[in-house]
């Protein structure tokens, strides 16, 4: 979990850094950001995540709260958008999960997983449900 918010911490950083910077600034001053150390797809932290978005796959099929539960930073501001509800908040994301009985088995594709340095990534995927014939499921985590 210090992980996860560190990464967000850094991530904002970027972010506000890449912002505030003027549109017409020198090239010289825009490759400052991001930070030549930033390596993308470090191998090892790649298979870190990867192992995590397995993880929280098999255990959103199976519905195992305990595990789903630690998916999430427990704080106020986690956001969860989902096909049919916008939860914002760990308290609301743990009372959806406890009434759900989670989506059943279903079939995963196209998924990204891009790090930034050792603390920051997003894992992107859809999802087909042999229920839902034609449907398309995505699903992006930070």
């Amino acid at each position: 979990m210090k992980r996860a918010y560190i990464a967000a911490l850094t991530a904002t950083a970027l972010l506000c850094a890449a912002i505030a910077l003027p549109p017409n600034a020198p090239r010289a001053q825009q490759q400052k950001y991001p930070p030549a150390a930033l390596a993308i797809d470090l191998p090892e932290i790649v298979a870190e995540v990867k192992a995590a978005h397995d993880r929280y796959e098999q255990a959103l099929v199976l519905n195992n709260d305990p595990v789903l539960g630690e998916s999430f930073r427990n704080d106020p501001r986690t956001v969860r958008y989902g096909n049919a509800e916008n939860l914002y908040g760990y308290a609301e994301i743990e009372a959806y999960r406890a009434a759900s009985s989670g989506p059943g088995p279903r079939r995963l594709a196209k998924t990204v997983i891009t790090t930034y340095g050792r603390d920051f990534a997003v894992a992107s995927t859809l999802s087909y449900r042999a229920n839902a014939s034609g449907k398309v499921g995505r699903q992006m985590q930070t």
